[in-house]
């Protein structure tokens, strides 16, 4: 490292010298002073400032995923006058031993595709590149996508299911079939068209108000529908999401909705089992199926909501998933949210939910 040079986590105090940082290094995409705030004060993530001679020349902000092994470098940069000393990789060092340290496996980014030094950077370090994302940044210029493996036992699953994130805050089921459907035939096309026919194919109601979302039956019995082999893995047979519903006529309407849904699954020979446990998850992934699972978003998202996600390998120690749920507001993309590792343990704390400690899975396999 340069001599007097120290990295160190950012306070409140640096933020007039990371909002110099900010403008003077990027052109487009700049954090602002609030977002900058706030993840100097957020404990869910890391921003790291590099001091020389007691200036702060640069910094990194590393963002992490609640439950998750994995980490993502939201951004780095240093000043023009400093670049070219060594500050770049010592900043991409203690990223990645700030991952580590919390457990991560692997590390991933996103880069400018005409940004030769941080390729350079990446690449030197390790950093293998694995997709693209085309009309990224605010001048459409396309995004390189990198990661690195940071632990040696890390090893991803083979081919992930193709990733598509819900655009609607009750979409997560359809966008699972979706990805179900992309897995099973490769020349499936996503759509928000077609997130929002399998939303209405598969929903139920399980809100106070507004749009509901969807249960076992009704994803099993639409995946039948579309030609897939579905089984239902249940803690209960239901009904479900009923306990949060005050009205007796909503109550019906759920209750009838989720009668017919099982009752169709039966009809196209869906079988329904036990729960999974964390042994049983790991040997219906080995077989080559991919799981629905129903999980907690208060473990993953700090909202007490029932959420799916959809699980497709496994190694021992982690369970990988697709999320269809990208935290924006927090300026994650996809990236931070498909072919995500999960420690199994985790996994199986979050795989439940409600007071009932319901647990429900939708093992798919292909005709």
């Amino acid at each position: 490292m340069p001599q007097h040079a120290q990295i160190r986590p950012a306070t409140l105090d640096d933020l007039d010298a990371l909002e110099f940082i900010e403008n003077s290094v990027f052109d487009t995409d700049r954090l602002s002073r609030r977002s900058l705030r706030y993840y100097v004060t957020t404990d869910k993530d890391t921003l790291l400032v590099v001091e020389r001679h007691r200036k702060i020349v640069g910094y990194a902000l590393v963002a992490f995923r609640r439950g998750a092994a994995l980490a993502r470098l939201y951004s780095i940069a240093i000043l023009p006058e400093a670049a070219g000393g060594g500050l770049g990789r010592k900043l991409l060092d203690a990223v990645e031993a700030e991952a580590i340290a919390r457990g991560c496996i692997f590390l991933r980014l996103e880069v400018r595709a005409d940004n030769a030094a941080a390729i350079k950077l990446y690449e030197r370090g390790g950093y293998r590149r694995f997709g693209v994302y085309d009309d990224y940044y605010e001048d459409h210029q396309d995004a390189w996508r990198y990661e690195k493996r940071l632990t040696p036992h890390a090893a991803l699953p083979g081919r992930p299911p193709p990733f598509y994130a819900q655009t609607l805050d009750f979409t997560c089921g359809p966008c699972c079939l979706m990805m179900a459907l992309g897995w099973a035939d490769p020349a499936f096309r996503p759509s928000r068209a077609t997130e929002i026919r399998l939303w209405r194919e598969s929903t139920t109601v399980y809100m106070t108000s507004g749009l509901g979302g969807c249960e076992p039956y009704g994803l099993a019995a639409t995946l039948a529908r579309h030609g897939l082999k579905a089984e239902l893995r249940l803690s209960h047979e239901g009904p479900f999401f009923l306990d949060g519903v005050r009205s007796p006529d909503k109550k019906e309407v759920m209750r009838i909705t989720q009668e017919d849904f099982r009752r169709e699954a039966l009809e196209a020979g869906v079988p329904i089992g036990p729960a999974l446990d964390q042994a049983s998850l790991a040997a219906v992934l080995d077989e080559g199926a991919i799981v629905i699972v129903l999980v907690s978003g208060y473990r993953m998202f700090r909202k007490k909501v029932p959420h799916w996600l959809l699980a497709h390998g496994q190694d021992g120690r982690h369970v990988f998933v697709n999320d269809p749920w990208v935290e924006t507001a927090e300026l994650e993309t996809n990236v931070a949210a498909a072919n995500l590792p999960i420690p199994a343990e985790e996994f199986q704390r979050m795989a439940r939910y409600g007071k009932e400690d319901l647990r429900a899975a939708v093992v798919i396999r292909k005709p």
